[in-house]
């Protein structure tokens, strides 16, 4: 990796909205992380008096997240960190961190990757059950919750990345808002 590439993962919304210019996106894994909706989401799915519910990475110790590696094109590096911090930072709920990440293509980079702060007051930790509830009904600044579920687990499928838990989460959603 040259000193000039900055690299992304996406593991939720980024995957399909990346909101920056990018000259390649590559599915990788990211270990010691899982995918999961364990962040209260108070202003994009979700309001304060009725949040809803994103993804976000929660350290776990022999996991691996699969993503979408995105290198961002050199002349907009500023542009497009501004840009991600505005849109994920809004809160605080995550942290921004270079890890290192493995290409589907055998190389390894590091990448910006947001992950949850388990210490912060959106982190939370329910069942699926209570997830597909909260998710079929909440709406947020950028709009319904089941339309980031939705997206996101349709773009994990377009990909071949298997992830069962937005798979049942997507199918039950669709059974409770009658989608």
């Amino acid at each position: 990796m040259s000193r000039q590439d900055l690299w992304v993962f996406g593991y939720g919304s980024l995957m399909w909205n990346p909101g920056f210019a990018h000259t390649e996106a590559v599915v990788a894994s990211l270990p010691g992380f899982h995918r999961s909706f364990c962040m209260r989401s108070i202003h994009h799915r979700g309001t304060v008096d009725n949040p809803g519910l994103v993804l976000a990475l929660d350290e776990m110790e022999a996991a691996q997240c699969q993503g979408l590696a995105f290198r961002a094109c050199p002349k907009s590096h500023d542009q497009a960190l501004a840009d991600l911090r505005e849109r994920e930072l809004v809160s605080s709920a995550y942290l921004e961190k270079k890890l290192k990440i493995s290409l589907r293509d055998g190389r390894e980079v590091e990448a910006v990757t947001y992950v949850i702060d388990p210490h912060h007051v959106q982190y939370c930790q329910i069942d699926l059950e209570e997830q597909a509830r909260i998710i079929a009904q909440a709406i947020g600044g950028r709009g319904p919750n089941t339309e980031y579920l939705y997206n996101t687990a349709a773009h994990l499928n377009e990909l071949g990345i298997e992830d069962d838990d937005l798979n049942w989460l997507a199918q039950q959603v669709r059974k409770l808002a009658g989608d």
